[in-house]
């Protein structure tokens, strides 16, 4: 037996208020000095624009940048570069996504609310976007077909990338290339906060966006939230998350490996693992303290899995779904003997995964599904990145001349009610077709 790695294990019904708070809020003592920070990093990006980007790449990235923008020509030689095998299967994930986001592609309605009453609602594509990548621990190609790919399905008129720049001043070959496969149209060596606030207020180089999607770290995640004033946001998105459903037809290694695949993405992470029966729990346990030993970004697993990490043993699966709902996970994988009919009971997740041979990881890169998913409970009210992201709707009515005068007293009893008068004169003027 290995001796636990994980910060929480035991029943989930024995799980003490506070601890069971503090699973649930996924939020750590530093969010507000973070907040803070972001706050004025965006204050300076909106007063002194470009040059306080210019500073933040010395300052954060380390860098002397000799422009914000990435020539097109370093992305075509970026995709150029990397090996055959990656940019095959880079390719295919981008097949797979533009053919699963096409299908979602919404469609113009009109209807006839009585006589002569049309109402309409027609979806019109965003005229720009901005597509964070991150950088920093790990790069990820991924997040930018993840994100430029469906804002291509959706018809959006410009799609800008920003991505931190390495030592040599640039984004990753991985995601240069990324963004010339995907059909980008500009590419920013920007990350963090001052990305966020570039693309929602504009600089002397970049310009405003109309939405910013993709996911990062803390410091882009509290910029989001702080910039909405001006822009749309995807989701609010943090740490990567999971929560897995196992009972007994489920492997102990196969549980635990997909605790860890979260779990070194950030120390922050939080993974989880919900299972039937004393033996299965203690198995898990085991299995995830064996393979977090060896893991290759093994520090990073083990403080993710030392400060967010818990198998919770529960005596049946009817146990798990109210717990599945207030936690509401990113990922959700459901390792059970009938995952079909369980997702039915499935309540508030980013996406689920149905049955363990459904990988994260297969969702990750290649399923087509999106990866840019809500964290830290925000699937209660929040959805995954998706092509409606890249839409707004126009909404109209048209009104006939006998319909006008059918709802012309109607509407004006309405408006005087609410001491609206002049809308009351304005209705009562076409009684007569």
């Amino acid at each position: 037996m290995s001796a636990s790695v994980l910060k929480y294990q035991g029943a989930l019904s024995s799980l003490a208020p506070d601890a069971r708070r503090r699973l649930l809020a996924r939020t750590g003592e530093s969010d507000a000095l973070v907040a803070s920070r972001v706050q004025a990093l965006i204050a300076r990006v909106r007063t002194e624009g470009d040059r306080a980007l210019f500073d933040f790449a010395r300052e954060f990235d380390r860098v002397e940048l000799a422009a914000l923008e990435v020539p097109r020509e370093r992305w075509s030689a970026a995709l150029e570069s990397i090996p055959s095998d990656v940019r095959e299967a880079l390719t295919r994930a981008a097949r797979n996504i533009a053919r699963a986001h096409a299908a979602q592609r919404p469609q113009a309605i009109e209807v006839e609310t009585e006589p002569g009453v049309i109402v309409g609602r027609r979806p019109d594509p965003l005229s720009r976007v901005g597509v964070y990548a991150p950088g920093g621990r790990a790069v990820y190609p991924s997040s930018v077909l993840m994100g430029v790919v469906p804002a291509k399905v959706a018809g959006v008129g410009e799609i800008i990338v920003c991505s931190p720049p390495g030592t040599d001043g640039l984004p990753s070959a991985g995601v240069l290339a990324a963004a010339a496969l995907a059909g980008a149209d500009r590419v920013f060596a920007l990350g963090g906060a001052g990305a966020v606030a570039a693309l929602a207020y504009g600089t002397q180089s970049v310009p405003r966006v109309d939405r910013i999607v993709g996911p990062g770290n803390a410091y882009v995640a509290a910029a989001k939230l702080q910039v909405v004033d001006a822009v749309a946001i995807d989701a609010p998105a943090g740490p990567s998350e999971i929560l897995v459903v196992a009972d007994a037809s489920a492997r102990p290694d196969a549980v635990a490996r997909e605790l860890l695949a979260q779990a070194e993405h950030d120390p922050e992470a939080c993974c989880v693992a919900l299972v039937v029966g004393a033996p299965l729990a203690q198995a898990v346990r085991d299995a995830v303290a064996q393979q977090a030993r060896v893991a290759r970004r093994g520090d990073i697993v083990l403080s993710a899995l030392g400060s967010r990490g818990a198998v919770l043993r529960i005596d049946s699966l009817e146990e798990a779904w109210p717990f599945v709902a207030e936690f509401a996970p990113e990922h959700l994988l459901l390792a059970t003997a009938t995952p079909t009919e369980d997702l039915a009971r499935v309540r508030n997740a980013g996406t689920v995964f149905v049955g363990q041979r459904a990988s994260v990881a297969f969702g990750d890169y290649l399923t087509g599904a999106n990866h840019v998913l809500p964290t830290a409970g925000l699937a209660r009210a929040y959805s995954g990145l998706s092509v409606l992201d890249f839409y707004r709707w126009t909404t109209w009515q048209r009104v006939t001349p006998e319909a006008a005068a059918a709802m012309a007293d109607d509407v004006g009893t309405l408006a005087d009610s609410e001491g609206l008068f002049a809308h009351a004169a304005a209705a009562r003027a076409w009684r007569v077709p």
